[in-house]
């Protein structure tokens, strides 16, 4: 992390932008770091930069997206007009840089309101027709199998069973649409995070949001307003929870405290196979 946040901070300050005081906002798949004073937010590649190569490509995708959806009007975190917006390689990181948006961190979303919000993005981006992933969610499974140790032959089998079951083609998604990728704010929600944007089902993004524990992610899907398989919909959390192990066992090699976590989990998910 602290990489993350010196390399973000000697990138700005060589365009003009000096952080005394530089804030962490979140230390997850990627490190974003408020450039206090200014309003800009760097997102700098974490374990995101272990597991996808090259990381700038899937930045750079989430810009396209994001001018998508800002064009069509839907409320998103957009990119910063003080820095050039990336992404840009820096002493090793991989970044990109994003307006501030103020919010309220400890706001309670109403399912209803997210479901409606993740139906207006659906919307916003059927018509989208830039280049995305087929197999996103899957591709991260394989390209994560050298962090899985004796576990990988498990998860290579599981990837093959369940990606013969997954339609391919769809529309552009989210790609992990859950309540953490928005911020509440006065005037509603805003959407944020597009890095796993792909092409596929519509049931995907609703098998996240089933799964979130951020809200009542059943009751979201149920007040989901718009058509959706069911049954898609369960295939999808099965090809998440496999997704899921490979980003807990990259996050343990970057981060040894999340090895237990990562253990522990891997372990229930073997139980149900």
């Amino acid at each position: 992390m602290e990489q993350a946040i010196r390399a973000a901070v000697s990138y700005a300050a060589a365009h003009g932008i000096r952080s005394a005081e530089p804030a962490v906002l979140k230390n997850g798949s990627n490190v974003l770091v408020h450039l206090r004073p200014a309003p800009v937010v760097a997102r700098v590649a974490g374990t995101t930069g272990l597991v996808r190569h090259p990381v700038a490509d899937w930045f750079a995708r989430e810009l396209s997206v994001v001018d998508h959806l800002a064009g069509r009007g839907l409320p998103v975190v957009s990119p910063s007009s003080e820095l050039p917006r990336g992404p840009v390689a820096h002493d090793g990181m991989t970044m990109t840089f994003w307006r501030f948006v103020p919010h309220d961190r400890s706001a309670s979303i109403k399912p209803v309101d997210f479901a409606e919000s993740l139906a207006q993005l659906h919307r916003a981006l059927a018509d989208y027709s830039g280049p995305l992933p087929a197999t996103g969610p899957l591709d991260d499974v394989l390209l994560g199998l050298p962090f899985a140790d004796e576990h990988a032959e498990a998860l290579r089998a599981e990837h093959s069973r369940l990606s013969a079951l997954l339609p391919l083609g769809g529309r552009a998604l989210h790609g992990d649409a859950h309540p953490g990728n928005v911020l509440a704010t006065p005037s509603g929600l805003v959407w944020n995070d597009f890095e796993d944007t792909w092409r596929g089902p519509l049931e995907w993004d609703l098998a996240i949001l089933a799964r979130t524990k951020l809200l009542d992610g059943e009751a979201a899907l149920a007040a989901y307003p718009d058509p959706y398989d069911a049954d898609l919909v369960e295939l999808c959390r099965e090809i998440r929870w496999l997704q899921v192990q490979i980003w807990l066992q990259a996050s343990a090699v970057r981060n040894p405290a999340r090895r237990a976590e990562a253990a522990s989990e891997m372990a229930r998910w073997s139980e149900t196979r």
